[in-house]
């Protein structure tokens, strides 16, 4: 189509060109017929990361060489069925899925991949600890080592936040919460997603986790440890070295609380638990479990006390 204006006495033709597939490659549809299945099974294959498609416009489209790789893959012999329980050892394939999803800004068809997994035996903490962080994970190193833009983490980042919003009531529990967690990432730390995916995971167990999110002032945590009850364990994270050596500061202003239980901390910058007990902290936590089970032996040990318990932090 041509459209015809003029601007200062000039004439001007603009052409509108629907945008076009690469040189081999072909249409859903094409694709289809290539693999002999329905058109919405080709579609579910694309949107659940299966089958590699690139959306040209408002129409997707595939190489040619990823059907006929594609073709391959599903011709191949089923391996010999086993009494291994559904889901284990397939976490790889949906953590690749689920990537391409997330950077190609695709929040349903990263869903989509999510829901497959849990069908095929994975549980919500499956999902965040054996395909949400390590996807992400993948997705930072890509950008530090320069194979992704800073374009590219930010809409992957903006998928996982969502994700995140649609798997947390999954970690709901009912009745009677066994003790209260306060999580927050120290100041100078924007990264919200640690203390976000580790409050869920402590929900599922039954605590009751207060998440203060990224960046958190020494005195936002002193006043929540002030206003909590049945307080048992106070998560600390740090992803940056500059957020590292904020830890510290962190650590005194819960000691001037008056609580007396354990502090630890952890995240990807405190790598040990050295690293932790020289910013002050009594231990340390390397992952969700890890941060779990401190938070459990904490919870034991603190009892019927209230406000004044144990403190962990990852």
């Amino acid at each position: 189509m041509v459209r015809s204006s003029t601007r200062s006495n000039q004439f001007v033709s603009v052409a509108t060109v629907r945008p076009r597939a690469s040189k081999g490659a072909v249409g859903l549809r094409d694709a289809a017929e290539m693999l002999g299945v329905h058109y919405m099974t080709v579609y579910r294959y694309v949107r659940t990361g299966r089958l590699d498609a690139t959306l040209v416009g408002d129409v997707w489209s595939v190489q040619r060489s990823t059907i006929q790789e594609f073709e391959r893959i599903r011709a191949r012999p089923s391996a010999p069925q086993t009494t291994r329980p559904r889901g284990v050892g397939d976490h790889a394939k949906f953590v690749s899925r689920l990537q391409k999803r997330m950077l190609a800004g695709d929040e349903v068809g990263a869903w989509q991949v999510i829901e497959s997994a849990m069908a095929s035996g994975s549980t919500p903490s499956d999902v965040y600890l054996k395909l949400l962080t390590p996807a992400l994970v993948e997705i930072g190193e890509r950008w530090h080592d320069g194979t992704l833009t800073i374009a590219d983490e930010h809409i992957a980042s903006a998928v996982a936040g969502r994700l995140i919003g649609r798997l947390g009531p999954r970690f709901a529990t009912r009745g009677h919460r066994r003790a209260t967690v306060i999580l927050g990432s120290a100041p100078g730390d924007r990264h919200a997603f640690p203390t976000a995916i580790l409050a869920d995971l402590l929900r599922g167990q039954g605590f009751h986790a207060i998440d203060l999110g990224p960046d958190t002032p020494e005195a936002m945590f002193a006043r929540t440890i002030h206003n909590a009850t049945k307080l048992c364990a106070v998560a600390i994270s740090a992803s940056t070295k500059e957020s590292a050596a904020q830890v510290r500061s962190v650590v005194a202003a819960v000691r001037g609380t008056g609580f007396d239980g354990m502090v630890a901390a952890g995240g990807s910058a405190i790598d040990s638990r050295l690293a932790a007990r020289r910013r002050g902290a009594d231990d340390w936590a390397n992952d969700g479990a890890g941060l779990i089970a401190l938070v459990e032996t904490a919870a034991g040990r603190s009892g019927a006390r209230a406000v004044n318990a144990v403190t962990s932090t990852w």
